[in-house]
């Protein structure tokens, strides 16, 4: 039983880590692919993320010394099919005739490993029926490959780093962990009937999507600000390194769109579309105006700002003190500015200045994507 504590202990110290590196590529094929990021499929997949991590670490540890494994004379493999049954009725206390016997058999060690590895695999059964939607055949299929990959990590001594494996590789584990496959799978028919179906969740996530979020923005700003950086890395190392900046920002956030109907790679990707503030299909005046906005206000004003901090205090010769409360009060209005846009933003959603003097606006195309997977 400590062993079992221990892995699940483990799994959960572990599980922040692996949450944190699969967060960045989950978010990019849920806003990808519906438009936005559905909490209950996110407590799906993430729970899945956990057990996976669980059921492996259930299968290795406790992990032994290197030496002490060296030691081992017990045998590598068991290939006799339902040996399991054999043992539990010659290793335990059990006796057929004497039902006194029956209650104390369960609780040996030689029944509860057999329930342990049944139930390592039953929520494993579930997911698929349920999140994947995968058949009767298929849940068998990739629940015997799953304990396929146990039984071979034990064979291999965690894959070469023991001298040989230090547990038992047994064909009654494949068997018993397959059959939980399929026990889970039974019990999803049931469990779908109280919670959301797939399609349900699939269906509010094209919902949500028809919204543009304020996260979906700013992952899309991200996601673009990504590419650009790969543009300007790709054209410093194969051209000239002069001016890389600011060519690869016209290229990329002006050049490209002009080819992607206004749109740059990432709001592309992200289904976004830049509109007039009625709905209206935006002109490239309108979508260039809404760009170099952005730009000036966000990025190029503290760099005007330092410039004329610089410039006045060079013409006008300031002390120190006048020269600090100048660069203070320049600080205070950037940090306000970027301050009340951010508040607006996030807590408010009301429109930006940019977008304001621009008399546009973000609008999504995941709508018109669903439409087409039907039609498909």
């Amino acid at each position: 039983m400590e062993g079992y504590l221990e892995a699940i202990q483990t799994s959960v110290l572990f599980f922040p880590m692996i949450a944190f590196l699969f967060t960045t590529p989950y978010m990019i094929s849920q806003y990808h692919k519906y438009g936005a990021i559905h909490t209950f499929r996110t407590l799906i997949v993430y729970s899945f993320i956990l057990y996976l991590l669980t059921a492996y670490f259930l299968v290795i540890l406790p992990l032994p010394s290197i030496e002490e494994v060296a030691n081992l004379t017990t045998p590598r493999t068991q290939f006799v099919p339902f040996s399991f049954v054999t043992d539990f009725i010659t290793h335990t206390s059990l006796r057929i005739t004497d039902p006194s016997t029956y209650l104390q058999a369960l609780k040996e060690p030689y029944f509860y490993q057999v329930i342990y590895n049944l139930l390592l695999t039953v929520p494993f059964g579930i997911y698929l029926r349920y999140y994947f939607r995968c058949s009767f055949k298929k849940t068998v299929f990739f629940t015997f490959l799953l304990t396929l990959f146990f039984e071979l990590t034990q064979l291999t001594g965690l894959y070469g780093l023991y001298p040989r494996n230090y547990r038992l590789f047994d064909v009654d584990d494949l068997i018993i962990n397959t059959m939980g496959g399929i026990i889970g799978y039974l019990l999803a028919g049931m469990i779908q009937k109280l919670i959301p179906t797939r399609d349900e969740i699939d269906t509010e996530s094209y919902q949500l999507g028809q919204h543009v979020s304020c996260f979906r923005r700013i992952f899309t700003f991200g996601f673009d600000s990504f590419l650009y950086l790969l543009f300007v890395v790709g054209y410093t190392i194969c051209g000239n390194p002069n001016h890389s900046f600011f060519i690869m920002f016209i290229v990329y956030y002006f050049i490209l769109p002009l080819c992607l109907n206004g749109q740059t790679i990432g709001e592309r990707f992200f289904h976004l579309q830049i509109v007039t503030t009625d709905g209206e299909i935006v002109s490239k005046k309108g979508w260039i105006l809404r760009r170099i906005l952005f730009y000036v206000f966000y990025f190029l004003l503290p760099l005007l700002l330092a410039f004329l901090y610089v410039q006045i205090s060079r013409i006008f010769k300031l002390t120190d003190f006048l020269s600090l409360a100048l660069g203070s009060c320049f600080l205070i209005g950037i940090f306000l500015f970027y301050a009340y846009s951010m508040i607006r933003f996030l807590f408010f959603k009301k429109p930006l200045l940019y977008e304001v003097l621009s008399k546009t606006k973000y609008q999504s195309t995941i709508q018109d994507e669903e439409e087409i997977q039907k039609k498909a």
